[in-house]
C-alpha cells in the first residue's frame, strides 16, 4: 500500500490514508510518512483502528516519546507514562467536576504551542479520538511558516533575533486561572527564539502563542503586544483550518511550525475523550528523565 497525500491548505496541512499505521511500518513507509509531516506541518488521519499500544508504537517514527506527569496523591485514568490526557474525564472515566481543573484546561482554547514552556521544546504531538461530543471539540491550526514568510520585511527585521520567555502560568492565568503576576515570575520559565528554522523542512517560523509571556529585552506590556500583534497576523484565515473528529481519528501536528486551539463544546455534560503522545524535539536522553513532572513539582502548586 501506498500512501495517499491530499492537501487541505497550499502550503499547510494533508489528509494522509493508503497505510496501515497499526501495524509495524517498513523504512520506505516510515520515511514517506515523515517527509509528508516535515512538509504540511499537519496531517490528519481518519478510521486509524489505534489502540493505546498501537498509537504509542506509531508515535516512536517520530522519535523519543515524553512521559506525561505523575504528581503525588493524584489518580490517573491511564495506565501508560507516553499519554497525556487530553479529555475532560476524571480518573474513573467520569466527566470532571473539579472547577480548578476545568479552569487548567480551558487554557487550551487558546492559540498555544504544546510544551514551549520546557526548556526541552516538544516537536510532534499525536492526538488520538477515543470520544467525542455530538458539537464541538474541533481542533483550529495555524502555519506559523506561512505567517513568518507572509509578514513585512520590516518585521521580520525587527524581530530576527529576539528571545522569548514562555511560562505554561501565564496561559493559565488568561484563561481564568487564579494566579498573580508574581507568582508566575516565581515559577518557572523557559526562553527560546521568537524566528526559528523548522528543521524538517528548512522554513523559517515564528515560535509565539499563549505560554509566550514576553519578550526579552522589551517592556512586557511592549512585548506582549508584539507578541499579540504576530500571533493575529498567523491566525487570518488563509493561514488556518479546523479538524472535527470521530473515535478512531488522529490527528498529528508539529509544534515547531505550527500553533492550535481547541474549540468549545459542553464540556461539563458531553464527554470528549483524546489521548496524546508527544514527541520531543530533541534526541531520546542517556538517561530515563521526567522533566514534566519536575516542571510542576517545581511550581509548587498545581492545578
Amino acid at each position: 500500500m501506498s500512501l495517499t497525500i491530499k492537501p487541505i491548505l497550499p502550503r499547510f496541512g494533508a489528509e494522509l490514508s493508503g497505510v496501515d499505521i497499526t501495524r509495524p511500518l517498513d523504512e520506505p513507509a516510515r520515511a514517506a510518512i515523515i517527509r509528508a509531516q516535515n512538509l504540511y506541518g499537519v496531517t490528519v488521519w481518519r478510521a486509524t483502528g489505534l489502540t493505546d499500544e498501537s498509537h504509542i508504537a506509531f508515535s516512536r517514527i517520530f522519535g523519543h516519546v515524553e512521559l506525561a506527569p505523575r504528581l503525588p496523591g493524584r489518580l490517573y485514568r491511564h495506565a501508560h507514562r507516553e499519554l497525556f490526557d487530553a479529555s475532560n474525564l476524571d480518573a474513573d472515566g467520569n466527566i470532571l467536576q473539579d472547577e480548578m481543573l476545568l479552569l487548567h484546561k480551558r487554557g487550551d482554547r487558546l492559540w498555544h504551542t504544546d510544551s514551549s514552556f520546557m526548556d526541552l521544546r516538544s516537536a510532534q504531538s499525536l492526538l488520538l479520538c477515543h470520544e467525542a461530543p455530538p458539537a464541538g471539540g474541533e481542533t483550529w491550526f495555524a502555519d506559523t511558516r506561512s505567517a513568518y514568510e507572509d509578514l513585512p520585511q520590516a518585521m521580520k527585521e525587527r524581530i530576527e533575533h529576539l528571545q522569548v520567555r514562555h511560562s505554561l502560568w501565564w496561559s493559565r492565568r488568561r484563561a481564568g486561572f487564579p494566579l498573580s503576576e508574581e507568582e508566575i515570575d516565581a515559577r518557572p520559565h523557559a526562553r527560546h527564539p521568537l524566528v526559528h528554522v523548522h528543521a524538517g523542512s528548512g522554513r523559517k517560523a515564528l515560535y509565539v502563542a499563549a505560554h509566550a509571556r514576553d519578550i526579552v529585552g522589551l517592556p512586557r506590556e511592549e512585548g506582549r503586544a508584539l507578541l499579540a500583534e504576530l500571533i493575529e497576523f498567523a491566525t487570518q484565515p488563509q493561514y488556518v483550518f479546523n479538524v472535527s473528529y470521530r473515535p478512531g481519528d488522529m490527528v498529528i501536528w508539529d509544534n515547531l511550525c505550527s500553533m492550535h486551539r481547541g474549540s468549545d463544546y459542553d464540556e461539563v455534560h458531553q464527554r470528549r475523550d483524546m489521548r496524546r503522545t508527544t514527541i520531543r524535539e530533541a534526541a531520546a536522553p542517556a538517561v530515563p528523565d521526567d522533566p514534566f513532572t519536575e516542571l510542576f513539582l517545581a511550581s509548587g502548586r498545581t492545578p
